[in-house]
C-alpha cells in the first residue's frame, strides 16, 4: 500500500507527492523491490490531501522519475493569515444499491495480546465501524467521524485555517449512512475492509456504504496506533505511535499485524453473537476482505493466515510481504492505478511475481488516469476542498471501485455471475484487464 499507507513513496524526506502523482514515477535505476519498500515506508495520510496533497512528511521535493512530479498549488503557496478562509462541506456518493445503509460503532478488546505498537496500553483495542443493509427512511445520519478523530487529522496534517476543514466540517461529511437504522431481514456475506496506513478506517466510508446497500455486512476495521486517531472505548483518540519514523517498523510485520486484527474481528462477529447485536445478519460461511494500499497487503496476509476468508482485495497496494505459491488458493483480485500497476513496470514488478502466486479465481485490473487515492473517500474531498486531484475525476474513481469491487464479491460470495469481470467495458473504458 504505497501512497496513502506509510508503504508507498519515497522516504521521509523525499516523499512522493501523491495526490497527482501515480506510483510509477520513481527512481527506474533502483531496484523495484527495494523501492517498493521505500514507497512502503513513507505513508501518506489520505485526507493529507485536502491540505497539501503530499505524502507522507509533506517533503514535496523534486524526485528523479521517468515522468514530471506535479505538486499542488496549496503545496507551493502556503495560507497566511490575510489568506480568505474558504467553506468545506464534503459528501461522499450516495449508495447504488436497493437498501439503505445502517451503522454502529462497536469496540473490541483482543485480551490476547497486547498491542503491537504501544505494548503499555495493554491489550489490543480496536474500534470498528458496522455498516449494513437498513430499512430506507430509518435511523439518523451517522457523522463521518468523531471531533476528535477530526481534530486528529486536522493537527497531523498542519491544516491552516483558510482550508475551511475544521473539526466540525470534518466530522459531518455526508456520509448516506445512518445510525439506528433498522435492518433488513435476512443473512448477508461479511465483507471486512482495512484502509491505507496512516488513514483512519473513515477513508473507506462510501465503499462500505455501497456494498451494504447491495446487501452486504461490512466491517471497517481502524487500526489503532496507526493512523491520526481512532476513539476508543474510554473516549480516547491516541494519535499514531508509529508514522513519524518510517524507518521504525517491518511493513510485512505491520500487514501481518493487521490480518491479526481482521481475525480477531471476525472472531468476535462470528462466535456467540455478542460483539456486535446485529451479527445474526451475517452468513458467516461468506467472508470476503479487501484493503487499500498496506491494507490490500492484509487482505492478501489475511487470507493466507485464514480460511474463512473465502475472497480478497488489494487496491494499490505494495504486497507485504509478497505470497508464495500454494499460500492463496481462493478468489483475488488486484485493482490498482495504470501508470505502476501494469505488468513489468513499478510496482507491477511486485505484483507480477503475486499474480503468478495466486492459485485461485484472479483478476487484475488497472484504471487509467487514476491515482493512489482514487479507490477511497481522499479524492474526492481532495477535490471538494478546492485542490486538484488526478486526470480520473474523482466521481469515476469512486464509481470504478464500487462497480468492481462489488461484482467481484458479488460473483465470489454470492455466486452472481457478473459480466463485468469478463473483460473491457464500454462503459468503463478506463479500466484495464491485466496481463
Amino acid at each position: 500500500m504505497t501512497p496513502l499507507p506509510r508503504g508507498g513513496y519515497e522516504r521521509h524526506q523525499n516523499a512522493y507527492i501523491h495526490g497527482l502523482i501515480r506510483y510509477g514515477a520513481a527512481e527506474p535505476s533502483v531496484d523495484p523491490m527495494k523501492r517498493n519498500r521505500r514507497i512502503s515506508a513513507v505513508a501518506v495520510l489520505t485526507l493529507a490531501a485536502l491540505v497539501t496533497g503530499t505524502g507522507a512528511g509533506f517533503a514535496a521535493t523534486t524526485t528523479p522519475s521517468a515522468t514530471p512530479v506535479t505538486t499542488h498549488a496549496f503545496d507551493t503557496a502556503p495560507a497566511t493569515a490575510t489568506a480568505p478562509t474558504r467553506s468545506f462541506q464534503g459528501t461522499l456518493p450516495a449508495p447504488t444499491g436497493p437498501y439503505a445503509a445502517g451503522e454502529d460503532v462497536i469496540h473490541l478488546t483482543d485480551a490476547s495480546r497486547p498491542d503491537p505498537w504501544v505494548p503499555s496500553s495493554g491489550p489490543r483495542q480496536l474500534t470498528v465501524t458496522m455498516v449494513y443493509p437498513a430499512v430506507p427512511g430509518t435511523g439518523t445520519p451517522a457523522p463521518y467521524m468523531t471531533l476528535a478523530e477530526a481534530a486528529g487529522i486536522i493537527q497531523r496534517r498542519n491544516m491552516p485555517a483558510s482550508s475551511g476543514v475544521t473539526p466540525e466540517s470534518l466530522s459531518s461529511v455526508t456520509t448516506h449512512a445512518f445510525d439506528g437504522a433498522r435492518p433488513q431481514r435476512g443473512k448477508y456475506p461479511l465483507v471486512v475492509l482495512s484502509p491505507a496506513s496512516e488513514n483512519p478506517r473513515m477513508m473507506l466510508t462510501s465503499l462500505a456504504t455501497d456494498l451494504a446497500s447491495h446487501g452486504y455486512v461490512v466491517a471497517l476495521v481502524g487500526h489503532t496506533y496507526e493512523d491520526s486517531g481512532e476513539t476508543l472505548a474510554n473516549g480516547q483518540t491516541p494519535p499514531c505511535a508509529i508514522c513519524d519514523d518510517p524507518t521504525r517498523i517491518d511493513f510485512d510485520a505491520e500487514a501481518v499485524s493487521r490480518a491479526r486484527d481482521v481475525s480477531f474481528v471476525i472472531d468476535q462477529l462470528t462466535h456467540g453473537n455478542t460483539a456486535w447485536p446485529l451479527a445474526h445478519l451475517i452468513d458467516k460461511h461468506e467472508i470476503g476482505m479487501a484493503g487499500h494500499s498496506l491494507g490490500g497487503a492484509a487482505a492478501a496476509d489475511t487470507m493466507i493466515a485464514d480460511p474463512r476468508v473465502r475472497a480478497g482485495v488489494n487496491m494499490d497496494g505494495t504486497f507485504h510481504p509478497v505470497p508464495m505459491p500454494g499460500q492463496i488458493d481462493r478468489p483475488f483480485l488486484m485493482l490498482g492505478i495504470a501508470d505502476s500497476h501494469t505488468p513489468g513496470s513499478g510496482d507491477g514488478i511486485v505484483w507480477d511475481r503475486a499474480w503468478a502466486a495466486l492459485g485461485g479465481y484472479k483478476k487484475w485490473l488497472t484504471v487509467t488516469g487514476a491515482d493512489h487515492f482514487s479507490f477511497s473517500d481522499g479524492d474526492l474531498l481532495q477535490e471538494q476542498a478546492g485542490f486538484p486531484t488526478a486526470p480520473l475525476s474523482p466521481e469515476r474513481g469512486m464509481a470504478i471501485t464500487r462497480e468492481y469491487v462489488t461484482a467481484f464479491f458479488d460473483q465470489t460470495l454470492k455466486g452472481i455471475h457478473s459480466p463485468l469481470l469478463d473483460g473491457p467495458s464500454p462503459n468503463n473504458p478506463e479500466v484495464l484487464f491485466q496481463p
